[in-house]
């Protein structure tokens, strides 16, 4: 059975899309979903569930936690988990465990849409990758797991508009 015609060459980035240009998000929603566009379906999703992950081991003060934090941001070859995990920064652990989860509720049904729509053989767009280099290009952070939190960690604020 051939797929409608408006489902030719969909676009799996529009929710993401969308989201980046809601007036009714909070900006720093509005920007780290426009950082998941172009980036592979399934990287995008681990990459930000693996940062959600490290942020709450070191919230609880697990083992590791810290550690695994750290490893995450000074890996040489990705720019993409910094870039998410250094727009949210500073504005509190809850906050930024909270933006975490609302974008992966969006790459999770990205992902369900991709799987969905590659078996029913309809085409999607291509991707396109927003890096112009194989490379990041700038200073990465320290390995160190001996890390300081920075204040944002400790701050006590009231519930949130959203």
């Amino acid at each position: 059975m051939p797929a409608p015609s408006h489902l030719d060459h969909f676009d799996l980035d529009i929710g993401l899309r969308d989201a980046s240009c809601d007036e009714n998000l909070p900006p720093v929603r509005r920007a780290i979903a426009a950082l998941c566009i172009g980036v592979g379906v399934d990287d995008a999703y681990l990459s930000v569930r693996e940062l959600r992950e490290a942020v709450s081991l070191v919230h609880e003060n697990a083992p590791g936690g810290r550690a695994k934090l750290a490893g995450i941001l000074s890996t040489q070859c990705d720019d993409f988990q910094r870039a998410i995990y250094y727009c949210l920064a500073g504005r509190g652990v809850v906050e930024m465990a909270e933006a975490m989860d609302w974008l992966l509720t969006i790459l999770k049904a990205r992902g369900r849409t991709a799987a969905w729509l590659s078996r029913l053989r309809v085409r999607r767009k291509d991707l396109v990758s927003p890096y112009v280099s194989e490379a990041p290009d700038g200073p990465v952070v320290s390995a160190s797991a001996d890390f300081e939190l920075g204040q944002s960690w400790f701050v006590e604020r009231g519930p949130g508009p959203y």
